[in-house]
């Protein structure tokens, strides 16, 4: 089996193979781009490493070796030669993009012998000192899992030692001391001298990348961006070029459009006399990429060309890696850039207007859940005028973000655990094994790296707003504390905001508001409306929540819980009486003081929806959230009800439930307390005659709950319909209405035929359908699933994701047999799964007619119908 490949022999087709950096390292060799030539080790050789118990076989080693020496002869130059060495990197190359979450091992091939050669040679002996030290650093933290801190500190305590700020001021005899300190200090970890065998490092170097896949930053990644984790990662190894060989050298990164906005020009950053890792590690600041038109205006100008070039072959804004080497340009990586979801929708419009990609291309170019980052507030203009900036970084992630300071991801992680909502994360620069806390806060500020570092990268991906490189900082996470330049200080736990789109940064916090759909992102979201089939409605409980969801494009409500409703403290105290009361005429007259806030509650729903279904959901709580739990306010409901507090506590015991989700709710408590349905019939009617009297469209839809049996569907309408009659008698006037079912109980699912013969609609409850199917409690499941995935039982959370083999299962019987029996059947799903990509790809494929999710989910859920359709329609 053939498990290495040579550049010249793959081409960008060959992703699962070769991963995406080899793919395109073969796509730009076949091009004829200036790329240092090299070879990769498949994914498929990785995923035998890990079938073989970490383990690389003889026949990968053989093959591995078999190319270095074709490598040998394109080169001219021998792998541990005296005389002409030749020196690789090893990075990784996973199929998807996941910057700095795996390894990357420079100037493999040195050791002292070649160290002395390459001095001798290049007549440069601070360049070959420099690689030298670079490669047993990079390779004690990669390859033997070694302290970083050892080194780093190391290489810190002694450029303080003999006077210098940058390592580019140090001269050979102070790296020759470092090598020998960086020496000493890993035989006193490992035991054994650093090892002068070349062909030793490289193949520990590739076990090390292959390793790499399965570090807690990567599997946290993969998790985050469902990437599978049997892809496993391939490994390029590239013969060397070097950066650092003086003032004529240089490397970079560059994004053909900016990441952030996505503006059709140049984005990227280079160093001087640098190698790459010293660019995205953020070590020192590096210049914007224009100015590299000044100092080597030759070589900026064949960038130039090449960047257009690899833009218009691959048809999308590319992220490029390169390496100036006494003038000379060399191309070490292209991908498709990661962005922003503002930057990703207006590199997508602007591509479909210069004809480079169709509009269906462009919807399927963005992830839907990236759209998050646009519903999110932005800063208010009137509030920030009276606000103080205190100092100003680079504006690497766009959005605005407020909340309390964390120092560290354990301090971040242990926050949120206890209740911290909104975080911001401030380090003197990130690195991958933050991404866990990275992932948690709102926004991200570092005192070091450029617009290409490892936070700014991450941050842009993730949709977080970041300020990067804001030097006039300084941070002290010893003492959790950072202070300006002026001396004001702010300590963990206080509020601090940032501008991402400025990079400002205020210690205070800045009044937030929500976005709007305008521009590009209305041309967009138009864009997904036309081609998808599924309509998008919202869960909202709110007037407030239904006005959100209707500018984001919701289509009408296909969940309001009527229970949400009673959580207001005059409210809630009313409900109580009306669960404790008893006799009927007590509970009656507690219903009667729920009523108006019902009706007025519906009366807003409609208004903002008008014209639009509104589905409101009767009383589905389980009573213990409810119920009232102190003393005092026991006290009050026994008052209140003129009976005796041991009455109230008696009472309030006996309705405790061992299992509530299971328990007495749903249409259950209307079949126990009819007066229940009747009230909130009367309150939905009533609301939608008075608003019908405004010159409002109501369409509400009543929906009955955790039905189980016919019998017990027919008992609750017949409760709404005759209440109906009765107030439309009362009125002098009708409103049109439907009465449909939330389908949440197996049962229900293989009894759709006769429940569809008398309800008019069915609403799939996933959340608590998914909870009955498998014996799960969804409060509870989360303490166990986590040892599910560790042991590969489940992939995904059925919570997140519907289970299309079981619950899926389930709900396509379901529709199935309601269709035979009521072919216009309206058919959706109301519950989290409503925003979620791939439950809302097999709701498109079940044929329902729509989806509904919270109101911030809604564009996300418009895209994803539309790439739903796009994608059925290939098939």
């Amino acid at each position: 089996m053939k498990y290495v490949y040579s550049f010249k022999e793959g081409n960008k087709d060959m992703r699962e193979i070769l991963g995406g950096k080899g793919a395109n390292l073969a796509e730009m060799t076949s091009l004829g781009l200036p790329v240092p030539q090299g070879f990769t080790v498949s994914t498929e050789a990785c995923n035998d490493y890990y079938k073989n118990n970490l383990t690389i076989s003889d026949e990968v080693t053989s093959q591995i070796f078999e190319k270095l020496s074709e490598l040998e002869e394109i080169t001219g130059k021998k792998f541990g030669d005296r005389e002409n060495p030749l020196l690789v990197s090893v990075r990784s190359g996973a199929r998807a993009s996941m910057p700095g979450m795996m390894d990357t091992i420079l100037n493999l091939g040195m050791n002292s012998v070649v160290c002395e050669s390459l001095a001798n040679k290049t007549n440069n002996r601070r360049f070959a000192l420099d690689s030298y030290r670079r490669l047993i650093q990079m390779y004690s933290d990669v390859v033997m899992g070694l302290p970083k801190g050892s080194f780093e500190g190391l290489f810190d305590e002694y450029k303080k030692e003999v006077g210098v700020e940058l390592d580019t001021e140090l001269s050979p005899s102070n790296l020759e001391e470092i090598i020998r300190r960086y020496k000493n200090e890993y035989l006193r970890l490992v035991g054994e001298e650093f090892p002068e065998d070349p062909r030793k490092q490289l193949i520990e170097a590739v076990k090390a990348v292959f390793r790499s896949w399965n570090t807690d930053r990567a599997k946290t990644y993969r998790k985050l961006n469902d990437i599978p984790e049997e892809w496993g990662t391939a490994v390029n190894v590239q013969s060397m070029v070097y950066g650092n060989t003086g003032d004529n050298s240089g490397t970079g990164v560059c994004f053909t459009r900016n990441p952030a906005t996505g503006e059709k020009k140049l984005f990227g950053e280079f160093l001087i006399n640098a190698q790459g890792e010293d660019v995205v590690a953020g070590i020192r600041t590096p210049e914007s990429i224009d100015k590299l038109k000044d100092i080597m205006p030759e070589c900026y100008e064949e960038f130039e060309r090449i960047c257009d070039t690899l833009e218009k072959h691959y048809k999308d804004m590319q992220d490029m890696e390169f390496t100036i080497e006494d003038r000379k340009l060399y191309m070490l990586q292209t991908r498709n850039g990661k962005r922003t979801a503002k930057a990703g929708i207006k590199i997508a419009v602007d591509q479909v207007r210069e004809g480079l990609i169709t509009r269906n291309e462009a919807l399927l170019r963005i992830e839907p859940k990236d759209l998050d980052q646009l519903l999110h507030p932005v800063f208010d203009e009137n509030d920030l005028k009276s606000k103080k900036v205190v100092a100003t970084g680079l504006a690497a992630s766009p959005g605005a973000a407020c909340g309390r300071l964390y120092f560290s991801k354990e301090d971040v992680v242990k926050a949120h655990d206890d209740g911290v909502e909104d975080i911001i994360l401030v380090r003197e620069e990130t690195s991958p094994e933050d991404i866990e806390g990275m992932n948690i806060a709102r926004g991200i500020l570092t005192v070091r790296g450029g617009m290409t570092s490892h936070a700014a990268v991450v941050a842009r991906g993730m949709g977080t707003t970041c300020v990067s490189g804001c030097s006039s900082l300084v941070v002290d996470s010893s003492n959790k504390v950072i202070r300006t330049e002026n001396g004001e200080t702010l300590r963990e736990g206080e509020y601090i905001s940032l501008d991402g789109s400025t990079g400002n940064v205020y210690f205070e916090k800045v009044k937030l508001l929500d976005p709007e759909i305008s521009g590009d992102f209305e041309t967009f979201m138009q864009w997904a409306d036309d081609v998808r089939s599924l309509e998008i409605r919202v869960n909202a409980d709110t007037p407030r929540d239904a006005k959100v969801a209707r500018k984001f494009g919701a289509q009408g409500i296909g969940l309001c819980r009527t229970e949400h409703m009673f959580f207001d403290e005059e409210r809630i105290f009313n409900f109580r009486r009306m669960i404790i009361a008893p006799t009927l005429e007590k509970r009656e007259e507690a219903l009667s003081k729920i009523l108006p806030y019902q009706r007025e509650d519906f009366e807003g729903l409609f208004t903002e929806m008008d014209n639009l279904p509104v589905i409101i959901r009767f009383l589905d709580p389980p009573l213990h959230e409810f119920l009232p739990k102190k003393e005092s306010e026991m006290r009050d409901l026994a008052d209140s009800l003129g009976v005796e507090y041991n009455f109230i506590k008696e009472k309030v015991n006996s309705l405790k439930e061992f299992n509530p989700m299971m328990g007495h709710r749903g249409c259950r408590l209307d079949v126990t307390y009819p007066e229940i349905a009747r009230m909130q019939t009367r309150a939905v009617l009533e609301a939608a005659i008075n608003v019908k009297k405004k010159g409002i469209t109501p369409i509400p839809e009543i929906m009955v709950p955790l039905i189980g049996d016919v019998k017990e569907f027919l008992f609750v309408k017949a409760i709404i319909d005759v209440e109906a009659e009765e107030l439309f008698k009362e009125k002098g006037e009708s409103v049109e209405y439907k009465v449909g079912t939330m389908i949440e109980i197996p049962r229900a699912c293989v009894e759709s035929d006769r429940i569809a013969s008398v309800a008019e609609f069915f609403s799939y409850g996933t959340n608590d359908l998914t909870q009955l199917t498998y014996g799960f409690s969804r409060d509870d499941a989360s303490k166990f699933l986590k040892d599910y995935y560790d042991k590969k039982i489940f992939d995904t959370d059925p919570f997140q994701s519907i289970d299309v083999n079981g619950v899926g299962k389930l709900m396509s019987i379901s529709s199935i047999m309601a269709r035979k029996v009521r072919p216009d059947i309206s058919l959706g799903i109301c519950g989290e799964h409503g925003g979620e990509k791939k439950s809302i790809e097999f709701c498109n494929k079940l044929g329902l007619n729509y989806v509904s999710c919270s109101p911030y989910r809604v564009p996300i859920a418009r895209l994803a119908a539309a790439q739903a359709a796009i994608k059925a329609r290939k098939n």
